[in-house]
């Protein structure tokens, strides 16, 4: 169900282990990659620190509040760790469901609130020099609407 790992991942073998169930009417994936761009240059990586234990039960929050709010059949959340050049995979989210809109919604919420309130440390490299990210506002504000249903 997690994995926080530095090797990178198949997306396709990990969308066709969610297809097993007989119930699956729908698996809606999401992978995030590494941008070379940040707001202070080109980012050449990134280099992300967790705490695991911190770092699991966080993830393992968020998917058990997304299985109350939608009839979840499965879910998969990958999220690299370690230093990861611009363009390569960092983080999947998958979920399967017997119908769309709850597979959808499941993902999407699953995504929002790991990018907001899961403990990950990230430092971008820009000209050589690392820069520590810090929470964006725009992130909080994709919270919002998972309050509101």
């Amino acid at each position: 169900m997690i994995s926080i790992q530095t090797a990178d991942f198949d997306t396709g073998a990990e969308i066709r282990a969610l297809q097993g169930n007989s119930q699956t009417g729908a698996v809606v994936s999401f992978t995030g990659l590494v941008r070379d761009m940040a707001s202070h240059g080109a980012v050449t990586a990134i280099e992300l620190e967790h705490y695991p234990a911190m770092t699991e039960k966080s993830l393992q929050a968020i998917i058990e509040q997304a299985g109350k709010r939608w009839p979840i059949l499965g879910v998969r959340v990958i999220h690299r760790i370690g230093y990861l050049a611009a363009g390569e995979q960092i983080v999947m989210v998958a979920v399967s469901s017997a119908h769309r809109h709850a597979a959808f919604d499941a993902a999407a919420f699953i995504m929002d609130f790991l990018k907001s309130r899961a403990p990950f440390w990230k430092k971008e490299y820009v000209d050589g020099e690392g820069f520590w990210v810090e929470s964006k506002s725009s992130d909080e504000a994709a919270l919002e609407r998972w309050n509101q249903t």
